[in-house]
């Protein structure tokens, strides 16, 4: 047991040795937003003739700027940084203007001084700048539980194109929810669920190391409640079926109306009825006409009556 734990922290210090070259030495994080200027301080005064002040850059540890003899060395500094990295004179202090992502990596110090040898690393992290977390709402992705009577509201909070953050949901001062992401993303969501009458105060948070942005909840702008989005499908529902019913009833009646003509209309050999009065035709009997002469030759014709 003894061996393991020696063999492990011999492992250990070799590995902080090819990290940070000496074993113990001290690595500050420095954060920065691109875009930014960052200086990363020496702490030195007074420089003197013979003091040698030496910054390097990067795994491979390339020079980038140095005081030798009381003369600023920058080496080949622009194919890196360009214009953007300046060194004081004065204090050794080494600063970056206008930082970019590429500039992200470790820096470190090397000072040799009539004191003696000491050394300095940064850790140093450039951070894309945070965009401001959009909030959409979705209704049509209620709850299958919820029903027609509940009144739900479902909101996304949303960033896109960020690294290294955390997207937050609080209501107040307590959490509710969060999602952190590490490597580059396209887009980063976190959605919530509400009632639409709640009155708490909602906000969504966007923060990395150095800052933060912040969007609150609108109730009466976003939310839409589930109950409307399930009436909405219940009148589209019934629309049509109201549509087919009137047509139901308009073919009924337009077919009992043309069986009331046929029932109406008359018949060969029946009798016609009006709604004035109903009139009964007699048959009509022809008597036989009855001459009788009179004198001077005349004729007298008799015509038989007519019976209603």
């Amino acid at each position: 047991m003894l061996r393991i734990i020696i063999r492990k922290t011999t492992c250990l210090c070799v590995f902080l040795l090819l990290m940070d070259g000496v074993c113990g030495d001290e690595v500050k994080s420095v954060c920065v937003t691109e875009g930014d200027s960052v200086t990363l301080k020496a702490d030195v005064t007074g420089i003197e003739s013979k003091d040698q002040i030496l910054w390097t850059f990067g795994p491979n540890e390339t020079r980038i700027a140095e005081i030798y003899k009381q003369d600023i060395d920058m080496f080949n500094s622009n194919e890196i940084f360009g214009d953007r990295l300046q060194m004081d004179s004065q204090t050794g202090s080494l600063t970056i203007t206008n930082i970019r992502f590429k500039h992200t990596g470790v820096y470190k110090l090397e000072m040799r001084r009539t004191s003696g040898k000491s050394h300095k690393t940064f850790n140093v992290t450039v951070y894309a700048p945070l965009p401001v977390p959009v909030l959409t709402s979705n209704s049509s992705e209620c709850p299958s539980s919820s029903s027609s009577s509940e009144s739900r509201c479902l909101v996304v909070c949303s960033a896109g194109n960020v690294s290294h953050v955390t997207l937050s949901w609080h209501t107040g001062h307590s959490l509710l929810s969060s999602i952190s992401v590490s490597d580059l993303s396209l887009s980063l969501s976190l959605p919530l669920e509400v009632e639409y009458e709640d009155k708490n105060a909602y906000s969504c948070v966007l923060n990395n190391p150095i800052t933060n942005h912040t969007t609150h909840l609108d109730n009466s702008r976003l939310c839409h409640t589930c109950a409307g989005h399930n009436n909405k499908r219940f009148y589209g529902a019934l629309i049509p079926a109201v549509l087919l019913a009137m047509l139901a009833i308009m073919m009924y009646c337009l077919r009992k109306r043309k069986r009331s003509r046929t029932k109406d209309s008359p018949h060969e050999g029946e009798a016609v009825q009006t709604d004035l009065a109903e009139v009964d035709y007699a048959e009509t009997t022809f008597v036989p006409n009855v001459q009788h002469k009179k004198p001077k030759g005349t004729e007298e014709t008799i015509y038989s009556t007519v019976t209603h």
